[in-house]
C-alpha cells in the first residue's frame, strides 16, 4: 500500500487517436498516433510530473488499451489502486483532429465504454477521504451508473473536509444536447471550492461575452475559494472572495492544445496542496498561476496530452527565458 495521494482525480481515461499530420480532417488523415488521454487522468499525471502525489479513480476495459493506460499511470507514479477493469465493456476511444492552428475536433467511441459503468459500490473511498484535494470533470455526469458514483465520491470528499476541484471540460459531442450539457455541468457547480474554466466554456455556460467581468461573476458562488478563467496564450484571470486580477501567458509554437488545461490545473493543484493559504495571498496565487500558465504553454508544443506534460524545470526554464505574452 503506497502513501496516501494528496490529490485524487476521478473520471475517464481513454485513448486519443491523433492524426499524424496536422491540419487534416479525420477522413483525410492517412495515419493516427495513439496517445493516452482523458482529462482527469492527464491531471493526475501532470501532478506527479511536478513532484506532487496523485491517485486516479475510474474504470477501463479489461483489454489491451485498458492495461496500457494503467501501466502509463503507474509509470508516471500515479497511484492506480482505485482503477477497475471491466470485462464487459471496452476502454473508450477518441479520435482528435488537429486543425491548422492546433485546435481540436473530437469523435468519440463509447457505447458504453468502461468508464461510464463505474458504480458507487466500486469506489475506493479510502483514497478519497485521505486526500487534500478531490478533482473531477463533467463527463462522468452524463450517464448512469458513473453519475451516481461521481455524486457519492464528491459527498465523501466533502464530508471528509477534502477540497473539491472542478474543471468542467465541456465536450459537447458526448451530451444529448447543448442544453443538457449546460444543465448537467451546472448541476454540481455550487459544490466546488475551486473551479477552472476556459473562456470558451464561460461563453457556452453563460451564453454571454466571456471578456466581461459581470459574465464571469455570474458563475461565482459563495462556497468558491477560487475561480480561474483560462484565456489560451493570453494567460488567465482569477477571482477570489477578496481579490481578482489577471496573469499573462507565454507565447510558444503551438502544435496540439490537447491537455493544456490539464497541465495548467495539475500545476495549480500541486501549488494549492502545498500551501492552501494561496487562496488568501494574492502574490502567492499570482506566482502559482504564472507557473501554471508556463505548464499549459509547454504542453501545447508537442502532440498528445500526457507525453507533452512539463516538468518543474521545464516550466521554470520558460519563465526564466521568456517574455510574457
Amino acid at each position: 500500500m503506497s502513501k496516501p495521494a494528496e490529490i485524487v482525480c476521478f473520471g475517464e481515461m481513454l485513448i486519443d487517436f491523433v492524426p499524424d499530420s496536422s491540419g487534416v480532417s479525420l477522413a483525410e488523415s492517412t495515419g493516427f498516433l495513439k496517445a493516452p488521454g482523458g482529462a482527469p487522468a492527464n491531471v493526475a499525471c501532470a501532478i506527479t510530473k511536478l513532484e506532487g502525489t496523485s491517485a486516479f479513480i475510474g474504470k477501463v476495459g479489461d483489454d489491451e488499451f485498458g492495461r496500457m493506460l494503467v501501466d502509463i499511470l503507474k509509470s508516471n507514479g500515479v497511484n492506480s489502486e482505485g482503477v477497475l477493469f471491466d470485462k464487459h465493456a471496452r476502454t473508450a476511444l477518441a479520435f482528435v483532429t488537429l486543425k491548422k492552428n492546433g485546435e481540436r475536433e473530437f469523435m468519440f467511441y463509447r457505447n458504453p465504454s468502461a468508464d461510464m459503468l463505474l458504480k458507487d459500490s466500486e469506489l475506493n473511498l479510502g483514497l478519497i477521504k485521505q486526500a487534500k484535494i478531490f478533482h473531477y470533470g463533467s463527463i462522468s455526469l452524463i450517464t448512469e451508473p458513473v453519475r451516481s458514483a461521481h455524486m457519492v465520491a464528491m459527498k465523501s470528499a466533502k464530508d471528509a473536509g477534502v477540497l473539491l476541484s472542478y474543471d468542467p471540460n465541456v465536450r459537447l459531442p458526448l451530451w444529448p444536447s447543448p442544453e443538457a450539457a449546460r444543465e448537467g455541468i451546472k448541476s454540481i457547480w455550487n459544490e466546488a471550492d475551486f473551479i477552472k474554466v476556459s473562456d470558451d466554456e464561460v461563453n457556452f455556460l453563460t451564453q454571454k461575452d466571456a471578456d466581461k467581468e459581470e459574465t464571469i461573476m455570474s458563475l461565482w458562488h459563495d462556497r468558491l475559494k477560487l475561480l480561474v478563467v483560462t484565456d489560451g496564450e493570453k494567460g488567465c484571470r482569477y477571482f477570489t472572495k477578496s481579490f481578482k486580477g489577471k496573469v499573462s501567458g507565454f507565447s510558444v509554437k503551438t502544435v496540439d492544445t490537447t491537455g493544456a488545461g490539464d497541465a495548467f490545473v495539475g500545476s495549480l493543484l500541486v501549488s494549492i496542496a502545498k500551501d492552501p493559504s494561496i487562496f488568501q495571498d494574492e502574490e502567492k496565487l499570482k506566482k502559482a498561476l504564472k507557473f501554471s500558465n508556463a505548464c499549459g504553454a509547454i504542453s501545447t508544443t508537442q502532440k498528445g496530452a500526457i507525453p507533452a506534460l512539463p516538468s518543474t524545470a521545464d516550466a521554470q526554464g520558460l519563465i526564466a527565458g521568456s517574455k510574457a505574452y
